[in-house]
């Protein structure tokens, strides 16, 4: 059953939509540089997706509904990121999901955030995803710091940001794939784009939390 969660991060407390299924193998936490994760049926659909691995999903509004309203926040790299860093801090502390091998998804600046995230925490996630996402926006320093698999999943139409992602991924040095959709602009509307996202998203994030999952 789904469970809105409210998370105390810094000074604010922000909501998120948990989903376990029965025996999850991992927990995928689900980033966007807006207020609209919780919301979004591109991230709802994904996240069917994975429950269908029986792969748990925490869709999270990184900002208060306030905050989203400057556009600005929506690009406040770091400040996403401490909020990552704080929910991820949740999840280890809550029974339900502290044993749970962890990973992110990442949209548009929720993407660089999700990196940043992962390399502060190292071996403890175990995957990152990115969709349409601005892996860019992260310091080249931090993306070679990152350690898990990460894959960029990007439309072929949306040429601006495959070549930003394109250039992060060359400052990475973990195992990384950019992937392109083909015939997809930039929010996999066009039809059987967003299923080629969740499918592909769905695959990384099974085989790399199954192998997480099968060490001692």
């Amino acid at each position: 059953m789904p469970q809105l969660v409210h998370i105390p991060v810094d000074t604010h407390a922000v909501e998120g939509l948990l989903v376990l299924p029965t025996a999850p193998i991992g927990l995928v936490v689900f980033a966007h540089g807006s207020g609209s994760s919780r919301h979004s049926p591109r991230n709802n659909q994904v996240a069917r997706v994975l429950h269908e691995r029986q792969i748990g999903t925490l869709l999270i509004d990184l900002l208060t509904p306030e905050e989203d309203q400057e556009r600005h926040r929506r690009f406040d790299i770091p400040l996403l990121t401490q909020r990552l860093l704080g929910v991820t801090r949740w999840l280890r502390q809550q029974p339900a999901t502290r044993a749970l091998p962890l990973a992110y998804f990442g949209a548009s600046t929720g993407a660089a955030a999700a990196l940043m995230a992962a390399a502060d925490l190292g071996d403890e996630i175990r995957a990152v995803v990115s969709r349409g996402g601005r892996p860019d926006l992260a310091e080249p320093l931090d993306l070679a710091r990152v350690r898990c698999p990460t894959l960029l999943l990007v439309g072929s139409l949306d040429e601006e940001v495959l070549m930003l992602n394109r250039q992060a991924a060359s400052e990475m040095q973990c195992p990384h794939t950019v992937s392109v959709i083909a015939g997809a602009t930039h929010l996999f509307e066009e039809p059987g784009t967003l299923d080629a996202v969740a499918t592909q998203a769905a695959d990384w994030f099974e085989q790399h939390l199954l192998s997480a999952a099968a060490k001692p």
